[in-house]
C-alpha cells in the first residue's frame, strides 16, 4: 500500500478530534472528556474508496485490489501559548511540520456535557487560537532565517537583498496573526518560504463537528455559516461531520452503514468527504492499472506527465520509458474488455510528454 497523503487532525481540546479520528480510522486512539488525552499522535492509515477497482478486478480477475491510501494523523489539542511552550505546544507543532495537510476540527454545537476549554462554543475564535500559535511559531523560523540572511547581505549575496525583503514583510504580517497561506506573494517569494517549512504555509481545510441532527442540513446552523464565510476567503474547503455520528457508523458492517447513511439523508461518510476534500486540496488524482495479479490506484500530482507517473510504480519504470498504453475507464467499462476497446481505438499509444488524466487505466513499456 503506497502512502501518498498525509492529513494532520488539529484543533482545540474537547472539540472532538480524537471521536472523528477513531471512527475514521477504526484505529482505537484514546478520546476523552479531557484537555490533552492525545499526547503522542495517533496514526491510522485509512483506504481511498474507489469502486472502479472492484470492476476493474472482476473485469481482469484480478487476485487483489491494491487501493490508495491516505494517513491520518490526530494531533494533540493545542492551548493558548503553545507556541511558548504551554500544554503540549513544542511536540504539537512539531508533529504538524511533518503533514501535507491540516484538517482543522472546529466544534459547532451545544452540548452542555462536554465541556470546552474555552468555556464557550465560538469556532471562529477557535480558528483564530490556532492560527495565532501556529503565526508564533513561524514568526521563530522567519527570525532565525533572517539572521542567516543579515550574514549573507555582509558577504555580498547576490539573492540576499530580496530574500530579507519577503522575510520582513512575512514576518510583519505574522505579527499581526496572518497566516502565510492568506499573504498576497508572487512565486519568488514563496519559492524564498518552500524551505522553510511554515506552518501557515500548509493548506488547510475546515471540519465543523456538528449535532448528528444538523449533519444532513445545517443551514440553520450559524456557527457552521460562519466558518464557511471565513474559509471562502482563502478558498479552503469546508467539510460538515457529525464525529458522534461517524463513530457509531465505524462499528456497523458495511450494507448496515449504507442504510444508517440512507437514513440519515447522507450519500456518503464523512470519511469520504475528508479524502475528496483531501485530494482536492493537494491537487491530488488517480491512475489505475489492471491484470491478473493485482488492481491498484495509484495516487499522483494533478499534471503529472507519463514517465514521472511511471515512476510511481518502479524508478525502472520512469528511467527506461518507452510509451504508455492508456485506455480511460469509462471508454473501457463502456466496451466490456480492453480487447473491444482496443477494436474502437479507445487505447492510445502515449509518449513522454502525456500529461495523465484521473481513471487513466494504464500499463507501461519501458526498457531498461
Amino acid at each position: 500500500m503506497s502512502t501518498n497523503l498525509e492529513v494532520g487532525i488539529v484543533g482545540l481540546p474537547n472539540v472532538g478530534k480524537s471521536t472523528l479520528f477513531n471512527a475514521i480510522t477504526k484505529a482505537g486512539a484514546e478520546a476523552a472528556n479531557y484537555p490533552f488525552c492525545t499526547i503522542e499522535p495517533n496514526v491510522g492509515v485509512v483506504d481511498v474508496p474507489d469502486h472502479r477497482l472492484d470492476v476493474l478486478s472482476d473485469m481482469f480477475n484480478s487476485k487483489k485490489i491494491v487501493p490508495a491510501a491516505m494517513r491520518f494523523v490526530d494531533i494533540a489539542g493545542l492551548v493558548k501559548g503553545a507556541s511558548k511552550g504551554e500544554g503540549l505546544g513544542n511536540k504539537f507543532l512539531a508533529h504538524i511540520r511533518e503533514v501535507d495537510a491540516i484538517a482543522q476540527v472546529v466544534r459547532c454545537f451545544e452540548d452542555g456535557n462536554i465541556t470546552h476549554v474555552e468555556g464557550s462554543i465560538d469556532p471562529l475564535r477557535d480558528i483564530e487560537i490556532i492560527n495565532t500559535e501556529l503565526c508564533l511559531a513561524d514568526m521563530e523560523s522567519v527570525e532565525k532565517r533572517l539572521e542567516r540572511v543579515e550574514k549573507l547581505l555582509k558577504a555580498h549575496e547576490k539573492k540576499a537583498p530580496f530574500e530579507k525583503a519577503t522575510l520582513q514583510k512575512v514576518l510583519e504580517q505574522l505579527g499581526e496573526a496572518v497566516p502565510v497561506r492568506r499573504m498576497e506573494l508572487d512565486n519568488d517569494e514563496k519559492e524564498v518560504l518552500r524551505e522553510l517549512q511554515l506552518l501557515t504555509m500548509k493548506p488547510v481545510l475546515y471540519v465543523t463537528n456538528v449535532a448528528e441532527s444538523e449533519v444532513a442540513d445545517c443551514s440553520n446552523n450559524a456557527y457552521v455559516q460562519a466558518v464557511e464565510k471565513y474559509a471562502a476567503e482563502e478558498n479552503a474547503e469546508v467539510i460538515v461531520v457529525s464525529a458522534k455520528m461517524e463513530s457509531e457508523i465505524a462499528e456497523l458492517p458495511d450494507d448496515e452503514a449504507k442504510e444508517f447513511l440512507e437514513m440519515a439523508g447522507l450519500q456518503e461518510t464523512g470519511l469520504d468527504r475528508l479524502i475528496k476534500a483531501g485530494f482536492k486540496l493537494l491537487g491530488l488524482m488517480t491512475y489505475l492499472t489492471a491484470g491478473e495479479m493485482e488492481s491498484r490506484a495509484w495516487t499522483i500530482t494533478c499534471g503529472t506527465k507519463a514517465p514521472q507517473a511511471a515512476g510511481k510504480i518502479h524508478t525502472d519504470f520512469e528511467r527506461g520509458f518507452i510509451r504508455a498504453e492508456v485506455v480511460s475507464y469509462d471508454d473501457l467499462v463502456a466496451c466490456g474488455s480492453k480487447s473491444a476497446a482496443r477494436d474502437k481505438g479507445l487505447v492510445r499509444l502515449e509518449g513522454k510528454d502525456y500529461v495523465m488524466q484521473d481513471g487513466d487505466v494504464v500499463e507501461f513499456r519501458f526498457n531498461v
